[in-house]
């Protein structure tokens, strides 16, 4: 080997690091993009079924099919949006005529009801608030900066709504745009593997997607009936937004049920805490532990089981490592990333013992 081979290797190597960074450069760069793709490929995902219903049964043609299918998707996203109007409007209201002393009184007759009921030391919420550091949010010279970040941020959203709506009107109509567009990554000879699964984790994910939307229409119904039941305001919008936190596996529920019951906590404030507030909260809690239980033994079950093809324990342990790994994000995109890489070894790893035991039902 002489210095002219060992020069090429090196400088080889060089650029193969320098291309490597570069590309994840550029894809740190057009991050949004790479979002309204994925947003828009979850869309189509769940939108396939539908288009193929429209088309099979009532005889639609494609395009109308998927504008219909769009059409919907709008629609179910432009009613989840004025759920929260109503709760909006309401806050508004009650910060217009917000009576301060009267909360005073309300916070500190509860803080003392607690504390004499449950035998513990008074604790005085203006000393923790001082002793925090949220005292520097209430600044005035703010204001305006706030609004200029809504307004942009209001733009943003626009942007990427039409975005995702124009990216997934042409992956619905086209079902092999996506593939062919990453079959330029494959080999010749791997082009045929490649097609099987990437059609088996479209089939796969498609099912996970509506088996998702289903959970969480049924989470749903669960808690606007154990909200309504016990008087708590609001409690469609309440149950919509614990119903969608739980799409976070095991975080997802926890936030749910302390945001329940810290909005049934404001919507009692002024009553009296023994007789009324506890038992109240109570009864929620239970009702609230008995849906998730009902979720985890039921619903759970039956979408990962079914639409995934994954044992219950293979879920767990992939939601804990890309959790680990990837915080939050990774529990929302474990299932999906586990189930692909499931499929893809199974294409390209058969030969190994561990690959066909996993892979045995898919």
């Amino acid at each position: 080997m002489n210095s002219k081979t060992i020069a090429y290797g090196i400088l080889r190597a060089v650029a193969i690091i320098v291309g490597v960074l570069g590309l994840l450069w550029f894809l740190y760069q057009i991050r949004s993009v790479l979002i309204y793709i994925a947003f828009a490929a979850v869309i189509s995902l769940m939108g396939r079924p539908l288009v193929s219903f429209l088309k099979r049964k009532l005889k639609f043609n494609n395009t109308l099919a998927v504008v219909f299918t769009l059409f919907i998707t709008l629609g179910l996203f432009f009613s989840i949006f004025m759920l929260f109007v109503p709760i909006i409007t309401e806050q508004g209201q009650l910060i217009g005529e917000i009576n301060i002393n009267q909360i005073g009184d309300d916070l500190d007759r509860l803080n003392q009801e607690v504390s004499d009921y449950f035998n513990v030391e008074k604790l005085s919420f203006v000393e923790l608030f001082k002793q925090t550091d949220l005292m520097q949010f209430f600044d005035l010279k703010a204001v305006p900066n706030m609004i200029n970040s809504f307004l942009s941020g209001f733009g943003a959203v626009l942007i990427g709504l039409f975005s995702v709506l124009f990216i997934s009107f042409f992956l619905l109509k086209d079902s092999l745009l996506l593939e062919n567009s990453l079959l330029v990554f494959a080999k010749k000879e791997d082009e045929n593997k490649f097609m099987r699964a990437f059609t088996k984790i479209k089939d796969l994910l498609s099912r996970y997607f509506v088996g998702l939307l289903l959970q969480v229409v049924i989470l749903f119904v669960l808690y606007t009936i154990l909200l309504l039941i016990f008087g708590v305001h609001n409690a469609i919008a309440v149950a919509l937004i614990a119903a969608i936190l739980n799409l976070i596996p095991y975080i997802g529920p926890l936030f749910g049920g302390i945001f329940m019951i810290f909005l049934a906590t404001t919507s009692n404030l002024g009553y009296d805490f023994q007789t009324v507030m506890l038992p109240k909260l109570l009864y929620i809690l239970i009702g609230y532990l008995i849906i998730q239980l009902i979720d985890n033994f039921i619903n759970q079950p039956l979408i990962f089981g079914t639409s995934v093809k994954s044992h219950p324990l293979e879920i767990f342990l992939a939601i804990l490592i890309f959790g680990l790994l990837f915080g939050i994000g990774g529990l929302i995109v474990a299932v999906p990333s586990y189930t692909a890489i499931k499929v893809i070894a199974k294409e390209f790893l058969s030969e190994y013992k561990i690959v066909k035991t996993l892979t045995k039902d898919l």
